[in-house]
C-alpha cells in the first residue's frame, strides 16, 4: 500500500469512526444503558481517537523528521496513537466510576511511559 492510499483509507475510516461515535453518543442514555452501551461508546471513541491521533502524529512526524522513512513514521505514530487513546479511555472510565484522582493519573502516566519505552526499545533491539 502506498503512502497516499494509506492516508486516504485512514482518513475515510477515521471519519466513519467519528460518525459512529456521534451516532452512539446520541443514541445511548447513560442513565438507562447497560454494559454493552458503555462498551460501544468507549470502543467507538477509542477507534476515532486512534485514527485521529495516528494521522496527526504521522503528519507531524513527516514534517518534523523529513529524513526518516515513511513506513517507520507510520508504525511509530500508530503505536503511540493506540497507547494515547487507551490512556484517555482509561481516564474516562476512572472518571465515570469516581476513581479519578492525581495518584491514579500519575500511576497511569508512569505505566504508559514504561510501556512505550519498553515497546520502543524492544523493537529496536530485535
Amino acid at each position: 500500500m502506498t503512502l497516499k492510499n494509506y492516508l486516504f483509507v485512514m482518513s475515510v475510516l477515521t471519519a466513519v469512526c467519528w460518525g459512529v461515535f456521534f451516532f452512539v453518543a446520541g443514541l445511548i442514555d447513560p442513565a438507562l444503558t447497560n454494559w454493552l452501551g458503555f462498551f460501544l461508546f468507549y470502543l467507538s471513541f477509542f477507534l476515532a481517537l486512534s485514527g485521529t491521533f495516528a494521522l496527526v502524529g504521522f503528519l507531524f512526524r513527516l514534517v518534523a523528521l523529513k529524513k526518516e522513512l515513511a513506513f517507520n513514521l507510520v508504525k511509530i505514530s500508530f503505536r503511540q496513537s493506540f497507547l494515547f487513546s487507551l490512556f484517555i479511555i482509561l481516564l474516562l472510565i476512572l472518571k465515570s466510576q469516581n476513581l479519578f484522582n492525581w495518584l491514579n493519573l500519575f500511576l497511569l502516566v508512569i505505566i504508559f511511559s514504561i510501556l512505550e519505552l519498553f515497546i520502543g526499545n524492544y523493537k529496536k533491539s530485535r
